[in-house]
């Protein structure tokens, strides 16, 4: 029987000769250095008011980088990780932090377009390599945003590991700028893949707490926009004919989709982590509160009193989600049952549930997988039932 209860990491150029002739040949200042930037501001026209404006403060900021390389960095650091915090402890402040993170996506997929209407009403455009700093920056800042919120959902005992060290790879390549310009921004699929991991992270993390949307709607809806958002690039990214192109595309695509359907146990939801686990045999219902957790039990404790899986769920404020504790004796699922919890709660969301009946042959290694309707691995409880 079971039952329930409900800134950048900036390197001065060096200036390196060889001997051709006898005479030092300089080798050019890289593309992105500060001192190539600084080049580029000096020359933008200024004969209107914005465009002025626009290069004062331009040079003010180069200047800054040239002078504290370490800035740029500190700031896409501080600033997401102070995201993560405010949004953690002020409900209220969770959706105007999440909003204004998408706002910045929404500018990098219309640049193009925010570049042309730049350039009709103010006289200014947007410099290539500017673009590019400034992609670079919401980089730095969404993954430094997003990343305390999956280093603390992980089950770091599972599969989840991998995608959470992917992000936390792509944050230290975002504020390295020789790894950043220098090999991920030259190969462009490998650009296409980090642009989009970490639109996927940004999105995973801001739709339950903006829309309220469950995980797996959230889940459903961050892939399916990133597989549309880079239809495009990837349509122009393969040399082939036109006709073929389109069929790889969309074969791709559908791989994509497929294969991040597939992925959904390593993916940790974002959103939802455990803040207290146990097994116990015992639980008080008036305080909603386990007894001692164990690690180990005996055959004739099972069958004389069952067991409680206790777990408590922290979710943002406005969220309703069904959870499932799914009961594994040697691999085996013996029981799923459906829990309802809500966001919002100081400490987590309490529930539990009880399993009394138990296989005859229950001797081996158990375990209680917690996971969200959509398949995603919350946590794990393990016990292990001797003679």
């Amino acid at each position: 029987m079971a039952i329930h209860a409900s800134g950048t990491v900036s390197r001065r150029p060096r200036q390196r000769s060889s001997h051709s002739g006898g005479r030092p040949v300089s080798c050019p200042t890289p593309p992105d250095s500060p001192l190539h930037m600084l080049r580029k501001v000096h020359s933008l026209a200024t004969s209107s008011r914005p465009a002025r404006f626009l290069k004062q403060h331009l040079l003010q900021l180069i200047a800054l980088t040239q002078r504290y390389p370490w800035v740029i960095a500190l700031y896409g650091f501080v600033s997401g990780v102070a995201s993560f915090i405010l949004v953690d402890r002020q409900d209220r402040l969770a959706a105007l932090i999440a909003i204004l993170m998408l706002v910045t996506w929404l500018f990098l997929m219309l640049e193009s377009a925010f570049n042309q209407r730049l350039a009709r009403w103010f006289g200014i455009e947007l410099p290539v390599w500017l673009v590019r700093f400034v992609t670079q920056m919401i980089h730095q800042q969404s993954l430094f945003f997003v990343l305390p919120f999956f280093a603390m959902s992980t089950a770091w005992d599972s599969g989840q590991l991998v995608f959470t060290g992917l992000l936390g790879s792509a944050a230290l390549i975002s504020v390295v700028d020789p790894l950043y310009y220098n090999w991920l921004a030259s190969l462009r699929w490998l650009y296409l893949a980090f642009h989009s991991l970490t639109l996927f992270a940004v999105m995973l993390t801001a739709l339950p707490i903006i829309l309220h949307l469950t995980t797996a709607q959230s889940y459903q809806l961050a892939l399916l926009v990133t597989v549309l958002l880079a239809f495009p690039t990837l349509a122009t990214s393969l040399r082939l004919a036109s006709r073929w192109r389109w069929l790889a595309v969309l074969l791709l695509s559908a791989t994509l989709l497929g294969g991040g359907w597939l992925a959904r146990p390593w993916i940790p939801p974002a959103t939802l982590r455990l803040t207290d686990m146990a097994i116990s045999l015992q639980l008080n219902n008036k305080l909603r509160t386990p007894g001692a957790s164990l690690e180990e039990f005996t055959h004739a404790q099972l069958r004389r009193r069952g067991l409680y899986a206790f777990t408590a769920i922290s979710a943002p404020r406005g969220l309703k989600e069904r959870i499932y504790h799914v009961w594994r004796h040697n691999g085996r699922v013996i029981d799923r049952i459906a829990l309802d919890i809500q966001g919002g709660i100081n400490g987590g969301y309490r529930a539990w549930s009880y399993k009394q009946n138990f296989p005859s042959d229950s001797l081996g290694d158990w375990q209680v997988e917690v996971l969200t309707a959509g398949g995603q691995v919350i946590g794990v409880l393990r016990f292990n039932v001797t003679p």
